[in-house]
């Protein structure tokens, strides 16, 4: 029912804060790494970037995972980490074979 609700939330523009809160009960039920992430960026999105990025980074697991690296990337890119970024925006188009979602990330390393 939190899945449901989540991905209604997404839909429909709920606002990050129902979201991040939503995010926090499946948390007590699910506490993957992938729902962790989800988590982490929910709280970026919410507006506190800083937190949002030590959620992500404090994941372990995920270094195989594209959507890691990609919404890490986005996080760093905002805190004008922009080193960092390219590097987290490189790793995550070498996971990507997706041709839009590798043409985006081309787009933020200016390839």
């Amino acid at each position: 029912q939190l899945q449901a609700a989540i991905a209604a939330g997404h839909a429909q523009g709920s606002d990050t804060a129902t979201l991040v809160a939503a995010y926090e009960a499946l948390l007590r039920l699910d506490g993957s790494p992938v729902t962790r992430l989800n988590h982490g960026v929910a709280v970026g999105l919410a507006g506190d970037v800083e937190a949002g990025l030590a959620l992500i980074e404090a994941i372990s697991g995920l270094d195989g995972y594209r959507h890691f690296h990609s919404a890490r990337a986005d996080f760093l890119r905002r805190l004008g980490r922009e080193a960092d970024a390219r590097q987290a925006y490189g790793r995550a188009l070498e996971l990507t074979e997706d041709g839009p979602e590798r043409r985006f990330l081309e787009s933020r390393l200016g390839s």
